[in-house]
C-alpha cells in the first residue's frame, strides 16, 4: 500500500475562531480497520468510574486566559480512554525505548507504560529496545513484564541504557516490521522527536499499522506548547542541594562567591525555578538574558558591591548555556556538535569562575574566595520524585490510551493542567524559553536584587516582540544577541 512521503497537519477549523490541530490516525492511511470493545470497561479498577471514555469530541485548549471578543483558539485533542480501540490485546506487541541524555522519571515512565498495558488492557508482550535508536538494529531486545520493571522506579537512569544519534529510518521501520511490533513508545528530547516523527511518516508510507507515540523527555523544560516535562521538578529540587552548600560555603569565609552551574542549554527554566525557590541566590544568569562582566553595571560591579552588602558572601546561579557568546569572544571555539545535532557548549561555569577570580586578581581592592560547584550529572542521574512520578504515571497510561485507540504521529503532555495528544511538528518547531519580559522573570529579578544586565534599549526591543509573541499565541522570546554597558 503506497502513501504520500509526508502527511499534511490535520486542522480541524469551527465556529468562533476554533481550531483544532489534530493528531494522525490509522484511518487517515488505512481504510476500513475493525474496531473492538475497549478492554476497560470490563476491568474491576475502573468498575466505580462513572464516565469511563473520553468524548470523541473533548478537546484542549492552548491558551485559557483570553478577552470578552477573543477567538476560540488553538486547541488539541483531549488525552485518555476510548469506547473503541484498534488493537486486540493478543495481537499487541510493543516496544519502548529511550534516547538521548538522562532525565529523572525515565524508569517511571518505562514502568508504567509496561503495567500499564499489562493491566488496563491485557498486552503481555512488550520489548525494551536497547542503547536509543541504533539498539533497533544493533541489538536484540529484552522482554519487559510487570515483575521485570517492578522496582525500577526506585533508580535512576534507564534499565534501557540510551544514546545519542544512531537514527537510521529505514532500518528502525525495517526491524519494526520484522519483529512483528505494532505499538512503538519513543522517550527522548526534541531532537528524539524529531526522529519519531521520521517513523512515523515512512511507516504510514508503507502503510503499516503501527502506532508511533512519543513522551518528551528534556530535563531542561524546553519543549513548546506542553506545561512541563518529567524530571523537572526533581530536577530543581536537586538543584537546591547544590545551591545550600554553595551558600553554607560562601557565608563560612570571607568575601567568599559560591558559584553553581546548573543545566540549561537554550533555556534556563531549572535555573530560574531553583533561585526563586532558594531564596539565597543573589544573581542568576540564563540563556535568554544576556549579561556583561566589564563597566558600569555589568556583573563585576555588581559583585562587588554584593559583597560589601552582603557581609562579604555572595551565590551566583549559571545555566550551562548562559554568557555563551560571551565565551566565543575570550576563547578560540569551533561549532562542534554532539550525536543528537546539539551544539557542544564550553563550561560557563568554569570559565565565569576563573574570569571573576582573575578580575579581583588584577583589581587588587578585594582578596576573594571562590567555591565552584557543577552537580550537572547528580541532578540527572537521581531517581524521580514523588510529583514527577504521578506525572510519569499520566503520561504513561495517557500514551497508553492514544496508541491503543488508532492515534498515532503524536506526544503526550499536559497543557494547562490536561493532558493532550499533540502532533509531532508543535513539539520540533523551536524550543521553549524565558520570556525576560514576563512577571516571572521580574520576580526573580525582585528576589536576587541583580540588575537585568540590558540596554534600556533593548528592553524596549524585547517588549515590541513580546507583544507580537502574545498576539500570534507564543509563549518564548528570543532576547538580543548584543548588550551594551550603560554609558
Amino acid at each position: 500500500m503506497g502513501i504520500s512521503a509526508n502527511s499534511e497537519p490535520k486542522i480541524i477549523s469551527g465556529d468562533f475562531g476554533y481550531v483544532l490541530e489534530d493528531v494522525p490516525h490509522f484511518t487517515d492511511y488505512i481504510p476500513d480497520l475493525p474496531t473492538y470493545p475497549n478492554p476497560l470497561q470490563d476491568n474491576p479498577s475502573y468498575s466505580v468510574v462513572k464516565q469511563y471514555f473520553v468524548n470523541v469530541d473533548d478537546t484542549v485548549a492552548q491558551k485559557i486566559v483570553v478577552q470578552k471578543d477573543s477567538p476560540r483558539g488553538t486547541h488539541f485533542r483531549r488525552a485518555g480512554p476510548r469506547q473503541k480501540v484498534y488493537f486486540e490485546p493478543d495481537d499487541v506487541h510493543a516496544c519502548i525505548v529511550t534516547c538521548g541524555g538522562l532525565c529523572p522519571g525515565l524508569n517511571t515512565v518505562i514502568r508504567e507504560i509496561v503495567c500499564g498495558l499489562y493491566y488496563m488492557y491485557g498486552v503481555h508482550r512488550v520489548s525494551g529496545i536497547e542503547g536509543g535508536y541504533r539498539g533497533f538494529y544493533s541489538k536484540n531486545t529484552i522482554p519487559l513484564t510487570p515483575k521485570v520493571v517492578n522496582d525500577i522506579h526506585k533508580r535512576g537512569g534507564t534499565i534501557l541504557g540510551t544514546s545519542r544519534g544512531g537514527h537510521d529510518t529505514s532500518k528502525i521501520v525495517d526491524c519494526i516490521q520484522d519483529r512483528g511490533i505494532n505499538q512503538v513508545y519513543i522517550l527522548g528530547g526534541d531532537g528524539t522527536q524529531k526522529g519519531a516523527s521520521m517513523i512515523f511518516e515512512e511507516i504510514r508510507r508503507r502503510g503499516l499499522k503501527v502506532a508511533v507515540a512519543g513522551i518528551p523527555k528534556t530535563i531542561d523544560n524546553d519543549i513548546p506548547v506542553i506545561d512541563k516535562s518529567f524530571g523537572f521538578d526533581t530536577a530543581v529540587e536537586e538543584a537546591q542541594r547544590a545551591i545550600n552548600a554553595a551558600h553554607v560555603e560562601a557565608e563560612s569565609f570571607e568575601n567568599c562567591i559560591g558559584v553553581v552551574k546548573l543545566m540549561g542549554r537554550y533555556s534556563g527554566f531549572i535555573a530560574m525555578y531553583a533561585t526563586l525557590a532558594s531564596r539565597d541566590v543573589d544573581c542568576c544568569l540564563i540563556p535568554e538574558s544576556p549579561f556583561y562582566l566589564e563597566g558600569a553595571g555589568g556583573l563585576f560591579e555588581y559583585i562587588e558591591r554584593r559583597l560589601k552588602e552582603n557581609g562579604g558572601h555572595m551565590v551566583i546561579v549559571i545555566a550551562e548555556g548562559a554568557g555563551q557568546e560571551l565565551l566565543a569572544e575570550s576563547m578560540l571555539t569551533v561549532n562542534h556538535q554532539d550525536a543528537s545535532g546539539n551544539k557542544l557548549l564550553q563550561d560557563s561555569g568554569l570559565w565565569l569562575s576563573q574570569k571573576i577570580k582573575d578580575h579581583f586578581s588584577k583589581q587588587n581592592k578585594m582578596a576573594i574566595n571562590l567555591k565552584y560547584i557543577d552537580p550537572t550529572y547528580m541532578i540527572r542521574a537521581i531517581p524521580s520524585n514523588a510529583s514527577d512520578n504521578v506525572y510519569c504515571t499520566l503520561l504513561a497510561h495517557s500514551v497508553i490510551h492514544g496508541a491503543m485507540a488508532g492515534y498515532t504521529g503524536f506526544t503526550v503532555g499536559s497543557v494547562n493542567g490536561r493532558h493532550a495528544y499533540i502532533p509531532f511538528h508543535r513539539v520540533i518547531e523551536r524550543q521553549n524559553k524565558i520570556c525576560i519580559t514576563d512577571r516571572m522573570w521580574a520576580r526573580l529579578l525582585s528576589s536576587t536584587n541583580q540588575p537585568s544586565f540590558l540596554d534600556p534599549k533593548d528592553v524596549a526591543e524585547t517588549k515590541e516582540e513580546t507583544v507580537a509573541q502574545l498576539v500570534n499565541g507564543e509563549n518564548h522570546l528570543d532576547v538580543p544577541a548584543t548588550v551594551r554597558p550603560k554609558d
